[in-house]
């Protein structure tokens, strides 16, 4: 796989270490175990798989290439690069600014830019439209492009199943920006319509049998399908893609109970011999489908807690949260400081969307055993930093430079 050239402040010698072992030992990606860090009275279990997935790197090596290559000009992210705090803020101190928030909300008016600034599309990809904008501005959308590989893959896809006839339901969450930049996509060439989880799916099923009366399905899920969307028949022939950082579980149980659902209402096929339902290869990228894998065998270990670390934003990361919330304590932080002491940690509840302060979070006991793992946007450079902050409070602990020997040697 290809080395990207990322900024080394982002890189661990200890994370880095480990992971080469681990990829060493295991070249096929078949062993899913965690890695154990056992520091005698605190014992830490890492993910096999967490951090920076191949699309990140891709994007911060672009990202950096154009500050490099355009000193002088100004320089605009069309919204966050990746859902990642520290990343962003460190590209907007090398002068990079935000032309929009994650939602889509104007920064910086369109109006406001010159053909002499400099644009960088974000690893989610963007919109047919602001593409189109750029371009009317005499901006390339495309030289600083640092759209996912996986998230195209995706795109083409769906152009696939609308040249075949089919129309599209997109699986994510809709107004995260990716999700945005697919349905653009795929409403481009075929009937489209976005759904955030199996309960919304369910409706939209009600829709297609007409269980439920057609004219309500416009107010039901308004904004999320294409333009001229008639659910009494763009429903008959369809393929589910999705937003790449769903949960692979998810995506699949959608797809197995619309594909049900369509084949037991209108049969598996029409009168002329076409399938109701185009069956698609799962769409997550690779990393997703590795970190999700490698946190539902890490949870296999008998532990106290569990830790998850990353921008609060992230997608990818909540559903690595949600997975180890079905098994045990698990608090999803976005930096070191947000470990405040023993007793207190500042941590995300991503279901209601809000910071919490909980007072009693570190069971007083030796050893003491945590689960850890990262998003795909965490810098390993952060990892590290959380288990040092956590070995702070174990004076009687192995040293880590004596852990971190076991990996630097081999």
């Amino acid at each position: 796989m290809k080395q990207f050239n990322v900024p080394s402040f982002y890189r661990s010698q200890l994370i880095s270490a480990i992971k080469a072992n681990r990829k060493a030992a295991d070249k096929l990606k078949k062993d899913f175990a965690p890695t154990l860090l056992d520091f005698g009275s605190l014992k830490i279990y890492l993910a096999r798989h967490f951090g920076f997935c191949y699309g990140v790197e891709n994007a911060i090596e672009i990202a950096y290439r154009c500050v490099e290559e355009n000193p002088g000009k100004r320089i605009f992210l069309l919204s966050e690069m990746i859902h990642n705090p520290q990343v962003n803020a460190d590209l907007q101190k090398n002068g990079v600014a935000f032309l929009q928030d994650s939602y889509g909300k104007t920064i910086v008016p369109f109006e406001d830019l010159t053909p002499e600034d400099v644009v960088i599309i974000p690893a989610f990809g963007t919109t047919i439209a602001i593409e189109e904008k750029l371009n009317s501005l005499g901006i390339s959308p495309y030289k600083y492009n640092t759209t996912c590989p996986f998230v195209e893959k995706v795109w083409n896809r769906g152009e696939q199943l609308g040249e075949k006839g089919y129309s599209l339901v997109i699986h994510g969450k809709p107004k995260h920006e990716e999700t945005r930049a697919t349905f653009s996509r795929a409403a481009h060439h075929s009937p489209a319509v976005v759904v955030n989880d199996m309960a919304e799916t369910i409706t939209l099923g009600k829709y297609i049998t007409g269980e439920l009366p057609a004219a309500e399905f416009y107010e039901t899920f308004k904004g999320r399908y294409s333009e001229g969307f008639d659910i009494s028949k763009d429903l008959q022939h369809f393929g589910v893609i999705n937003q790449t950082t769903q949960l692979a579980t998810d995506t699949q149980a959608i797809a197995d109970y619309l594909k049900a659902l369509v084949e037991n209402h209108f049969g598996e096929t029409d009168a002329d011999g076409k399938k109701r339902f185009a069956d698609t290869r799962d769409t997550l990228c690779y990393a997703t489908n590795d970190n999700q894998t490698a946190v539902r065998e890490m949870l296999n270990t008998a532990a106290d807690l569990a830790i998850v670390v990353g921008g609060y934003n992230s997608s990818n990361t909540s559903h690595l949260v949600e997975l180890c919330e079905e098994k045990l304590p698990t608090f999803y932080i976005k930096e070191t400081a947000s470990i405040v002491d023993t007793n207190s940690i500042v941590h995300f509840d991503w279901r209601n969307k809000q910071e919490l302060q909980t007072n009693g979070w570190m069971p007083a006991k030796k050893p003491l055993t945590i689960l850890l793992t990262s998003g795909a946007s965490c810098p390993d450079t952060l990892v590290q930093a959380v288990i040092e902050k956590l070995l702070g409070y174990f004076p009687d602990a192995t040293p880590l430079e004596q852990v971190a020997e076991t990996f630097l040697q081999d």
